[in-house]
C-alpha cells in the first residue's frame, strides 16, 4: 500500500547547494514543479492573488522570468540561462524562510488586469472590487460613467488608477493618510500615464478634501479586527498594520466613513466600501441600515453599497 504523501515523510531540498538544483532543473517545466513541491512542503499560506502551491509557483515562475500570465504553453519544455534558474531559486527560496508574500517579492501585483508597483508600505491588490471597476460601475451608473471619482484609503492606488483606466472621462482622487502608501500611489500614476487625470492626496478619512464631492467614493479601508489581527497568518505581517487593523471590531475607519461620507457625494452619488469579514459587525453595528451586498463571480465579500439619499434617510445611524 502506498503511503500517501506528507509533511512528515517528504524532505525538502532548499538545503541543497544553488549549484546542485542548477545542474540538475533546465526547463521551465522543471522549476514550475520543483518550486511547487517545495511551497507544498512548506506549509506557506495563500491569499495574495494565488489559492494554491501550484498557483504560487506559476506566479513566481513567470514573474522571474517577465513572461505573462498568458504565455505560449510550448515555453514549459525551453531551457533557461543559468541566471534565470538561480534567480527562480533565490526567490523560492525568499518566499519559504521568510514567509513574504510574492507580490512584495517581485515587486508587482495584477489588479483588475492591470500590474501595480507594490512593496511593504502598501497592502497587495486582491479587492473583489476589481469586478465592479472592469464593468464600469455600470450597475450604478448606467447612462454615463461618474464623472469624479474617490479612492479612499488608497494605498497602491490600485482601485482609483484601474477605475480611471477603465473610465478615461473621469477625474480620480486618490487619498490616504500614509505619506509612505501615498508614495507608492504615485509610482503608479507615472507607470500608468494618467497623471492628468489622477492625483494623490494625503487625507485622514476625509479630513483633507474639505469642500469636495463626489459621484463615486469607493474604499477599500483597514477592517480587520482585533481577533482576526492576533491570529492572522505570517504572510500578513509583512503588510502595513496601519493598513489592516481597525479596533476591536473593525470598523473604527468604517463608522467615520459612514458618518462623512454623505458631505463628500453629490446628491446621485453612491458609497461603495469594503469591509471582508467584518460584515457580520456591520450588520450588528447598523441593524436598520438597508445595506445592499454584493456578490461576486470571482469570489469574495463583505463590500456593501449605499446610496446618497440612503446615507441621508439614515444619519442618525451614524451618527
Amino acid at each position: 500500500m502506498t503511503t500517501p504523501l506528507n509533511h512528515e515523510t517528504s524532505h525538502s531540498t532548499l538545503s541543497l547547494p544553488d549549484t546542485a538544483l542548477v545542474s540538475d532543473l533546465f526547463t521551465l517545466r522543471d522549476y514550475l514543479r520543483w518550486v511547487s513541491s517545495e511551497f507544498y512542503l512548506a506549509g506557506l499560506h495563500y491569499g495574495h492573488g494565488t489559492q494554491s502551491a501550484w498557483d504560487e509557483a506559476v506566479a513566481l515562475c513567470l514573474g522571474a522570468l517577465h513572461l505573462p500570465w498568458n504565455v505560449d504553453p510550448a515555453v514549459l519544455e525551453a531551457r533557461l540561462l543559468p541566471v534565470e534558474r538561480q534567480r527562480i531559486i533565490h526567490l523560492a527560496r525568499q518566499r519559504v524562510t521568510t514567509r513574504q508574500p510574492l507580490p512584495y517579492l517581485l515587486g508587482e501585483a495584477f489588479f483588475a488586469g492591470h500590474p501595480f508597483n507594490v512593496d511593504e508600505r502598501v497592502l497587495i491588490p486582491r479587492s473583489p472590487i476589481a469586478e465592479l471597476i472592469e464593468d464600469g460601475f455600470a450597475a450604478w451608473f448606467p447612462e454615463e460613467p461618474p464623472q469624479s471619482v474617490l479612492d479612499l484609503c488608497t494605498g497602491s492606488g490600485c482601485i482609483g488608477i484601474a477605475t480611471g483606466l477603465y473610465l478615461p472621462t473621469c477625474e480620480v482622487t486618490l487619498a490616504d493618510i500614509s505619506q509612505d502608501a501615498l508614495a507608492v500611489a504615485r509610482e503608479n500614476i507615472t507607470r500608468h500615464e494618467v497623471g492628468d487625470r489622477v492625483r494623490a492626496v494625503a487625507s485622514d478619512v476625509f479630513d483633507g478634501l474639505e469642500g469636495q464631492r463626489f459621484d463615486l467614493i469607493v474604499s477599500n479601508p483597514p477592517y480587520v479586527d482585533a481577533r482576526d489581527l492576533a491570529t492572522m497568518p505570517a504572510e500578513f505581517r509583512h503588510e502595513p498594520a496601519l493598513a489592516l487593523g481597525a479596533g476591536q471590531d473593525g470598523l473604527d475607519i468604517v463608522r467615520r466613513i459612514l458618518r462623512e461620507a454623505r458631505s463628500h457625494l453629490t446628491d446621485t452619488g453612491w458609497l461603495i466600501v469594503e469591509v471582508g469579514n467584518s460584515d457580520r459587525h456591520v450588520e450588528a453595528a447598523f441593524p436598520d441600515v438597508p445595506f445592499l451586498w454584493l456578490e461576486f463571480e470571482r469570489g469574495g465579500q463583505g463590500v456593501f453599497v449605499l446610496s446618497a439619499a440612503e446615507l441621508d434617510a439614515h444619519a442618525a445611524s451614524f451618527a
